[in-house]
């Protein structure tokens, strides 16, 4: 199997692209959590703090989904520093390993996704209810 130079660096702007979406995520979900904990210390809801923690463990899981992707791109770029020092054999395990790293992040962000239409049924059900 050959790689030529140019394959690792197609990654680099649908990696880029990515983390900049998980970033967006993070950033919503992070002045999500500081309304309502804003929220929390007005009203002592548990309700409140429940979102609270489902909220946590969507951050924790961005922020594995952004290290894989950073990961991913980290080792494109030295596959492609293998390649131009003509250690191609070592290049294409680190692209295949850069390859699996963003497969892993797009695994975590699918689970992150998961866990967040979840929650909206969550909230829909109570509406639905009050419609009935």
């Amino acid at each position: 199997m050959t790689l030529s130079i140019e394959t690792p660096a197609l990654l680099f702007s649908a990696t880029s692209l990515i983390l900049l979406a998980y970033t967006n995520r993070f950033l919503t979900i992070a002045q999500i959590i500081r309304n309502l904990k804003k929220n929390y210390d007005d009203n002592h809801n548990k309700n409140i703090l429940l979102e609270i923690k489902n909220l946590n463990l969507r951050l924790t899981l961005i922020r594995y989904m952004q290290l894989f992707g950073v990961m991913c791109l980290f080792l494109s770029v030295f596959a492609m520093l293998l390649l131009y020092v003509s250690q191609e054999n070592l290049g294409i395990y680190f692209f295949g390993a850069s390859l699996l790293c963003l497969l892993i992040s797009l695994g975590i962000s699918f689970w992150e996704i998961s866990i967040s239409v979840n929650a909206l049924r969550v909230h829909l059900k109570d509406l639905s209810e009050d419609v009935e």
